[in-house]
């Protein structure tokens, strides 16, 4: 063989055997990455349509996902949300009804976790950020199927490191790791994108689950003078400094994906992207064109930007206006990493689906034809495009999102029938449920009702 042929010989087989490993790489159980915005309004982000709010790193995210337009959390409000998230189930069915729970109440101890599914299918498991989910060390993410744990237990803190507030000793906000505080230089988004990438650029032996949850873009408000340097155009300084707040953590994601594609796992990463419900009143947020917001049952409170990324089963990127819900990514993740949905309900049930049949034409129709929201003095119900709302001491609102999606016509007077029979259905998912095991202070029962009432009524913000 001369040395020409050599040298083809030798290049055929370096090609034959990257096409091997890339191969192998896309025939194994995906990493997933679950990222989590925090009071995320559903309008801003470049590619939600957002005219004065930069995301370049999530709209190439977007780019390349399935863009879930009708994607949903199951709670207006950060801890039940995630307590539904982290299960794939109801949170009210096992009492997480209310928001942050009374020390040492937290999410039900016998509650089996996305990290607990996928750390026995062999995954290794981290969470970065805002946990929220019990302040105990029963409750502490270790305890809860995570291998380690860098973040708060509680729900907001400062962004940078201070001894004398967030940090103090004690504090259920101090960041710590693995249980034992820690000190960190600079600011809280940065370091924990910068977590998130030292985690991943770990053992590759075994698939990686990881939870990065950022308190961004919740309060309080704070970002650093360089960020806001790019943000002049936007005249409120609120919005000013709750956009460079976004900046940083889309920047936190994009150095984060940099290095999945560097290493060349990032096709074969399924990448979820949602916030935990939408922009609150406090942040300068914008959920247009919907109504309401954080902490209320309309569109703006539980509809959210809403991603899956997943190169090596989904190639294009794609809008999908089919309802689906956070309940359903344990379902879809545990499926992808190959696990077995009816084992891991153990006599619990989910109320998740697996997605990816619809996603890949193998089922036919909507992943959920109804969707149920409940708090406390509140709730709301979804039967396809009909969204029935209800408001203690005052009754229900009745919308027809089809043609409607800012919920700005009352159509209960004209409907009542559909009313009664949503009210029934609303109510009898009620009763399956059991009592919320804490309470919140009625003070929010005024100022939130008073919120439903004003937008019911036709008196609403537009942002």
């Amino acid at each position: 063989m001369d040395p020409l042929q050599r040298s083809l010989f030798a290049a055929v087989v370096a090609v034959l055997v990257l096409f091997a490993g890339v191969s192998d790489a896309m025939s194994a159980e995906p990493n997933i990455l679950l990222i989590l915005a925090d009071d995320l309004g559903f309008e801003d982000l470049g590619f939600q349509g957002s005219q004065d709010i930069r995301s370049p790193h999530l709209d190439a995210l977007a780019a390349d996902s399935i863009r879930f337009t009708d994607g949903h959390t199951t709670a207006s409000v950060c801890s039940p949300s995630r307590a539904g998230l982290m299960t794939g189930r109801y949170q009210q069915r096992f009492g997480h009804e209310a928001n942050t729970p009374d020390f040492p109440n937290g999410m039900d101890l016998s509650e089996v976790t996305i990290a607990q599914r996928l750390k026995e299918l062999g995954y290794r498991t981290a969470a970065i950020g805002k946990w929220h989910l019990g302040a105990t060390d029963l409750q502490y993410p270790t305890q809860r199927g995570f291998d380690t744990f860098y973040g708060l237990r509680e729900g907001s803190r400062r962004y940078l490191h201070e001894p004398t507030n967030s940090d103090k000793s004690g504090s259920h906000r101090a960041n710590a790791r693995d249980g034992r505080p820690v000190e960190f230089d600079g600011y809280l988004t940065d370091v924990l994108g910068e977590q998130a990438v030292d985690f991943v650029r770990g053992s590759t032996e075994k698939p990686f689950f990881l939870y990065l949850s950022f308190t961004a873009p919740h309060g309080p408000l704070q970002a650093r003078e360089e960020d806001l340097a790019l943000f002049t155009h936007i005249a409120d300084k609120r919005r000013r400094t709750y956009a460079a707040m976004i900046w940083a953590m889309d920047r936190a994601i994009g150095k984060l994906i940099a290095e999945l594609r560097e290493s060349g796992r990032l096709d074969n990463t399924l990448v979820w992207f949602l916030s935990d419900n939408g922009g609150a009143t406090n942040n300068a947020s914008s959920n247009l064109p919907l109504a309401g917001h954080k902490g209320i049952k309309f569109e703006g409170g539980i509809r959210v930007p809403f991603l899956m990324r997943w190169k090596a089963r989904f190639p294009e990127g794609r809008i999908e206006p089919r309802m689906v819900s956070a309940l359903d990514i344990l379902p879809t993740s545990v499926a992808a990493a190959g696990g077995n949905l009816e084992r891991a309900s153990e006599n619990r049930q989910l109320d998740g689906v697996d997605l990816i049949p619809y996603l890949n034409g193998d089922k036919q129709g909507a992943p959920h034809e109804k969707l149920y929201w409940h708090k406390l003095w509140f709730s709301a119900m979804r039967d396809g495009l009909w969204k029935l709302i209800y408001v203690q001491d005052y009754g229900y609102a009745l919308y027809n999102l089809a043609d409607d999606l800012s919920e700005q016509n009352n159509l209960a007077p004209q409907y009542p029938e559909r009313v009664n029979a949503m009210a029934e259905e609303l109510n009898q998912w009620k009763s399956q449920m059991i009592q919320p095991l804490w309470g919140e202070d009625e003070t929010w029962f005024r100022v939130h009702s008073k919120n439903h009432i004003r937008i019911i009524e036709g008196r609403r913000n537009q942002r």
